[in-house]
């Protein structure tokens, strides 16, 4: 019995070697990640603020995973044409993309293919930006009750320029002038490069955008009316937030980084140490900080969360605004 024993021990264990050489030439046929650029998808134009952040942050996250992580760029549809590329993508996190919140809202106002929590895996947020009202430096309209006054004299001449249809500061701009019975022209731009000039130039009379606004404050070439933030900027204390202005409107928009449906949980661990540990690097927070914006960190479990509940309170908003797909039949 003992011999048989051992002999059966002696085969087990001879598996359990051959097992373990088997795959460990498995391991070895397999590169490790990343063994080749990757490519981050900035779903907005070029020389934006939101651009730039992006690019500071691929070469620091570089750095990290050993390999070139390039950015390319597919403006405009309000932020959401990243989507289409993850979700056709193959999951092997060489294709990755900033993942904006307009994502979340286009899914319930517009017939998309794609949803932004089946064909993502989050890998993890980075921040999230804030709005403002903006107008020329010397423009007449001191206030928000300024434009709404404009906008009641002389129907249909307020001319306002956003990043896009249904983002945020599209959404927001409905609800403010639609309660009050006024009508403005939209103006969409691709980004907030083009936007800042079209406003500081005079080809559109207003403007709301994120804080990548902010250079433009400063330097003069702009003057802030609001912010839709919960409370004052400490870089602009005197600038009143929507809500002390009576109007109970909050909107920031928290942004980070996904790749395809189905990455492997040990790419996905990979991208996220080397972006986490990028997003913390001095020089980036540095760059944000231009902008107004903070890190706002979440890992992947949490991130993925917040985004089922992102999509799930913009259906709430967008019913409430009657801007469903079902309400205004597209």
């Amino acid at each position: 019995m003992k011999g048989w024993n051992r002999r059966r021990w002696l085969a087990g264990a001879g598996g359990w070697a051959l097992g373990g050489g088997a795959w460990s030439a498995v391991r070895a046929a397999t590169p490790t990640f990343p063994s080749r650029p990757i490519t981050l998808w900035v779903p907005w134009a070029a020389g934006g603020a939101t651009d730039i952040s992006m690019r500071v942050l691929a070469e620091l996250a570089g750095h990290h995973l050993g390999q070139t992580v390039i950015t390319d760029n597919r403006g405009g549809a309000g932020g959401t044409l990243a989507m289409p590329i993850l979700q056709s993508a193959a999951p092997d996190g060489y294709t990755i993309a900033q993942l904006p919140y307009p994502v979340f809202r286009m899914a319930h106002t517009h017939k998309v293919l794609w949803d932004p929590v089946r064909d993502t895996t989050p890998i993890i947020q980075v921040s999230g930006v804030t709005f403002g009202v903006l107008v020329q430096a010397g423009s007449p309209l001191q206030s928000l009750e300024d434009m709404f006054a404009f906008a009641r004299a002389r129907p249909g001449e307020l001319s306002i320029a956003t990043n896009g249809v249904g983002t945020t500061p599209h959404v927001v701009l409905e609800s403010l002038f639609t309660a009050r019975g006024l009508r403005y022209i939209h103006v969409p731009y691709k980004g907030t490069a083009e936007q800042i000039n079209a406003i500081s130039s005079g080809q559109v009379m207003a403007g709301v955008n994120s804080t990548g606004f902010g250079p433009a404050v400063d330097s003069g070439r702009l003057r802030l009316l609001a912010t839709f933030a919960a409370q004052r900027s400490k870089r602009w204390p005197t600038v009143p937030t929507l809500r002390e202005l009576g109007f109970d409107i909050v909107a920031q928009s928290p942004y980070g980084l996904a790749g395809p449906r189905g990455l492997p949980s040990h790419v996905v661990a990979t991208l996220h140490d080397a972006f986490r540990k990028a997003m913390f690097d001095p020089m980036f927070i540095n760059e944000i900080a231009k902008y107004d914006q903070e890190l706002d960190y979440l890992g992947p479990a949490d991130y993925a969360r917040a985004c089922r509940e992102m999509l799930a309170q913009e259906r709430i908003n967008v019913e409430r605004l009657g801007l469903a797909r079902e309400s205004t039949g597209g």
